[in-house]
C-alpha cells in the first residue's frame, strides 16, 4: 500500500521506516530536505511538497504542532487532492479541536481524519511497538497502518485520543517534575542518585520517569542537535497544550499551570549539567 509520511524528526523518521521495512510504498517529507533524502535511502520514495502524497491511501503526520499540521494537511491543499476514502493518520502531540477540525475538514472531501497520537520513544517505534491511541473507526487501510506501528486503542470519538495523549504527558511530566525535587532533597542529606533510583524501583513512587531517568537528557541532546526550540520539546509544549485545553473546556488543571511554567528550564537545566559532566569525564 502507498502511504505517505509527512515529519522525519526524532519520531516520525524510526515510524516511517518501519512502515518501510514492513513492505509499504512509503513517500516521505520533511522541512528538512536532507531527513527526506535519508528516508528515501532506506528504499522510500522523496517528495518536495505535500500535493506529492496525493495518491497515498494513508497519509501519516507527526509534525511539531497544530499550525504546521493545518498547514501540510488543510492550507497546502493536500486534504483537497486526496482520492475518496483515503485517510490522514494524525500522530503529532496536538490540541483535541485542531483534530477535530481537520476531521470535519476532511468530510467535505470523504476523506477520514483521525487523531493517532503515539508513545513509546524512538526505539519503539523503530521497533513497531508503540501504544497508538486513536480517535474514531479507522477503515481497515487506516488500521492496517497503525498495527504495523504498533498497538492500536481506541480512545472514542476524533479528538478523544489527542485528549488521551495529553493526560499522558501531564502524567509522564508531574512525576519526572517530583522526581527532579525529591532527588535534589535525598541527595542533600546524603543519598546518591543511583541509591534513590533502585529504591524507588521496588517502592510505590515507581515511575516510567525513574525507571528511564537519562531519557530526557538524550532526547534534550537530540533536539538540540536537531535545531528544535524549546517551545516545541514536549515538556514544554505539551504542558501547554495541556493548559490551553483545559481553558477551552473549563476545566482547572493547577497541576499542569505549574509545571508548564517550572519544567522546561527543569529538564533543560538538568540535561545541561549532565553534558558538561560527561564532557568532564
Amino acid at each position: 500500500m502507498r502511504v505517505g509520511f509527512i515529519g522525519l524528526g526524532n519520531i516520525g523518521m524510526p515510524m516511517a521506516r518501519h512502515l518501510v521495512e514492513a513492505g509499504h510504498e512509503v513517500v516521505g517529507l520533511d522541512s528538512d530536505p536532507a531527513r527526506t533524502r535519508d528516508l528515501a535511502g532506506t528504499g522510500a520514495v522523496a517528495a518536495e511538497a505535500p500535493l506529492d502524497l496525493r495518491e497515498c491511501a494513508v497519509v501519516c503526520l507527526a509534525v511539531p504542532d497544530d499550525g504546521t499540521a493545518d498547514a501540510v494537511v488543510r492550507e497546502s491543499g493536500l486534504l483537497a487532492e486526496l482520492e475518496a476514502g483515503s485517510s490522514v493518520l494524525l500522530h503529532s502531540t496536538l490540541l483535541p479541536p485542531t483534530a477535530i477540525r481537520l476531521a470535519e475538514a476532511g468530510q467535505d472531501h470523504r476523506v477520514r481524519v483521525h487523531d493517532a497520537p503515539v508513545s513509546g520513544g524512538a526505539a519503539r517505534a523503530l521497533s513497531g511497538e508503540l501504544t497508538l491511541m486513536v480517535g474514531g473507526s479507522p477503515d481497515e487501510q487506516a488500521a492496517g497502518v497503525l498495527e504495523a506501528l504498533g498497538t492500536p486503542v481506541p480512545t472514542g470519538p476524533v479528538g478523544s485520543a489527542a485528549a488521551v495523549k495529553l493526560a499522558n504527558q501531564l502524567s509522564m511530566l508531574a512525576a519526572l517534575g517530583a522526581l527532579h525535587e525529591g532527588l535534589a532533597i535525598a541527595g542533600h542529606f546524603g543519598a546518591d542518585e543511583e541509591t534513590v533510583l533502585d529504591v524507588l524501583r521496588t517502592s510505590t513512587g515507581a515511575s516510567w520517569s525513574a525507571e528511564n531517568w537519562g531519557f530526557f537528557d538524550d532526547l534534550a541532546g537530540t533536539y538540540d542537535d536537531a535545531g528544535v526550540a524549546v517551545r516545541y520539546r514536549p515538556w514544554s509544549k505539551d504542558l501547554w497544550d495541556v493548559v490551553a485545553t483545559a481553558r477551552e473546556a473549563e476545566l482547572t488543571v493547577p497541576i499542569a499551570a505549574v509545571l508548564a511554567q517550572t519544567m522546561p528550564e527543569l529538564v533543560e537545566g538538568h540535561a545541561r549539567a549532565a553534558r558538561k559532566g560527561e564532557e568532564r569525564s
